[in-house]
């Protein structure tokens, strides 16, 4: 099917007069996860993760994806037309050296401008006019051959109460304002979603974990426009909007609006704007690039929402220590597919108040499906939950009191000493990074061998970063602070950890063909003492569920290891014990026993 569809792209490339054609994964925002109206690449592929980008000629279609799903398109590429091009891999050119060394002296490359962020276009043009190419961005080629494309729907948008968000509208427009003049702007245009639902304290509704409406918001001193396909806006909804002084135009009235802008100094993401909205900038304009001024902004939680997501990491951990509870009782033992466990666990998180729906797709992975590290099983495409082996589940909720995302390894029925020893190393590097303490000034960089180093001593890896910033009932991934070994600069994560920062801790073990592992908390960055050497940093630990003591070798853990495990499931144990049944409280206390040590604790 794929295939066929790759061969009608390339009837219309032949008739466009288009050599190359470039199809990203994103939507008119720059955003992760889209709507299914923009899936175009996996359209055109098969290949089903969130992250890739393919290149089609005549002779060749190129899937350019990174490390967390080598392994899934690998296995979803095959039998098609498309090749796997692994990021980062030795002999493997970037997109931008395939098409230098495969574009024709004066040949055209395609894509569609509103999928294409500025900084992305302008480089293809500077490449393009190296080989005296021109760019085709004004034809959605993709879309054109996609005859049952799903429609754009209308967001159904609600306001989310200050209660939960700590800061009114107009605080949040007065902060921005200040930022504006320190670059000297008067026009701001703003079309990252999670910046716009953070400005304005909106979300929409949602069954996919995406509460972030399409819009796009010009800011001026006195003026605040937000274009959005405002179809299904309640009376009360456009009251709200009326009374914070925020003007309501048509979602597509943007580009206009931009191209009207004269003289003035505008401020804007070159990488969060798209391709086309930027080349509607009249000349009479000067331009200020940065980083949005509400990426941080909102990076940085007010104690408002600090205590609002403690409640909801309460509320999520009593919902999967239930269905972990659940799963050690049963899996193994009663047929049950991974696609049957994911809705279990979804079950559980729909009896929380206050819950919302899924922040992401739930990964729910057993056996060798697990190594595929961004796997997701479908009804028509997943495994049994088999005897013998490790089960996976990533997952996260969207809760009025902010977002969540864990991930839990389980052994059901047995598994090897080797896989035990691997399970173990895992927990260690994440227990580790929970209880860092480090001077105010570090970075992500600075702290992620906390997490890695007991792989790394053994010639252990894992291939994609150990931690993400997660947004407040808002993206589960969000810039600017993250935890990788290496600065990778389009990630833009890689900022000094602030007091309010959330971010997850996730090291991983991934065996292809056998079995993957990853344990997952999220942290909020807090400040710990302040003394002569500084001021020292900490990370609160946000997540409380049980680790599987099954799947633990105490022989490979050091003495701090085996105490920080312990004190981990005491508080586990202390704060989920009041929510559970009476049987489930039983296996809570056996799942959080301490080992090591000769104690025990009362719930």
């Amino acid at each position: 099917m794929a295939n066929e569809r790759l061969r009608e792209l390339r009837t219309l490339m032949k008739v466009r007069n288009v050599d190359a054609y470039y199809v990203p994964s994103s939507d008119f925002h720059d955003s992760e996860y889209v709507e299914d109206y923009f899936k175009c690449r996996a359209f055109l592929s098969g290949f089903t993760g969130s992250a890739g980008t393919m290149v089609i000629t005549q002779a060749f279609s190129g899937m350019w994806t990174d490390g967390r799903y080598f392994v899934q398109a690998k296995k979803e590429l095959e039998g098609q037309d498309t090749r796997l091009m692994a990021m980062g891999e030795e002999g493997v050119p970037t997109i931008e050296e395939y098409l230098m060394d495969h574009m024709p002296e004066g040949g055209v490359l395609g894509f569609d401008g509103r999928v294409v962020n500025a900084a992305q276009g302008r480089k293809f043009e500077t490449m393009m006019a190296e080989k005296h190419a021109t760019l085709s961005v004004g034809d959605d080629l993709a879309g054109e051959v996609w005859e049952e494309r799903p429609i754009l729907p209308a967001p159904e948008v609600w306001v989310l109460d200050v209660k939960y968000a700590g800061e009114t509208v107009a605080e949040k427009l007065a902060r921005l304002r200040t930022a504006m003049k320190k670059e000297h702007a008067t026009v701001h245009i703003l079309s990252s979603l999670d910046d716009v639902a953070w400005l304005f304290n909106i979300r929409k509704n949602s069954d996919d974990g995406n509460v972030l409406a399409p819009a796009f918001t010009l800011i001026t001193e006195n003026e605040a426009r937000l274009f959005i396909n405002s179809r299904k806006f309640s009376p009360e909804l456009r009251a709200y909007f009326e009374e914070n002084h925020v003007a309501i135009e048509k979602y597509d009235a943007i580009y206009d609006a931009v191209a009207g802008i004269r003289n003035e100094t505008v401020l804007l993401e070159p990488g969060k704007v798209n391709f086309a909205l930027y080349k509607k900038i009249d000349a009479s304009n000067r331009i200020v690039e940065a980083m949005n001024p509400t990426s941080r902004m909102k990076a940085v939680k007010n104690p408002v929402e600090m205590e609002n997501l403690r409640k909801a990491h309460l509320k999520d951990g009593v919902a999967l220590t239930k269905f972990l509870c659940w799963m050690k009782k049963n899996a193994g033992k009663v047929e049950l597919t991974e696609t049957e466990a994911a809705e279990r666990l979804e079950d559980y998180r729909k009896a929380q108040e206050g819950y919302l729906g899924p922040s992401f797709t739930t990964i729910s992975a057993f056996g060798s499906n697990a190594a595929m590290c961004h796997y997701h099983a479908t009804k028509e495409q997943e495994s049994p939950v088999g005897t013998d082996g490790f089960y996976l589940v990533d997952s996260g909720g969207q809760y009025y009191e902010g977002t969540t995302d864990v991930t839990r390894t389980i052994a059901v029925g047995h598994v090897t000493d080797e896989m035990k020893g691997h399970f173990t190393l895992v927990m260690m590097g994440m227990l580790r990074l929970m209880n860092a303490k480090f001077l105010y000034g570090c970075r992500g960089l600075n702290v992620d061998y906390l997490a890695r180093g007991p792989l790394w001593e053994r010639g252990f890896d894992f291939n994609h970063g150990t931690g993400h910033g997660v947004g407040f009932l808002s993206a589960v991934h969000e810039r600017p602070n993250g935890i990788r070994w290496r600065i990778v600069p389009e990630r833009q994560d890689s900022c000094v950890l602030e007091e309010g920062m959330l971010t997850s801790d996730e090291p991983g073990l991934y065996i292809e063909g056998s079995h993957g592992i990853r344990t997952e908390n999220l942290s909020l960055c807090r400040k710990a003492e302040k003394n002569e050497y500084g001021q020292f940093m900490c990370f609160e630990n946000m997540t409380f569920a049980p680790i599987d003591l099954d799947a633990v070798d105490i022989s490979v853990m050091e003495p701090s290891d085996v105490r920080m495990l312990n004190a981990y499931h005491k508080e586990v144990c202390e704060k989920l014990s009041p929510y559970m049944t009476e049987e489930e409280n039983e296996w809570l206390k056996e799942a959080t026993r301490p080992i090591g040590e000769d104690y025990t604790w009362r719930i």
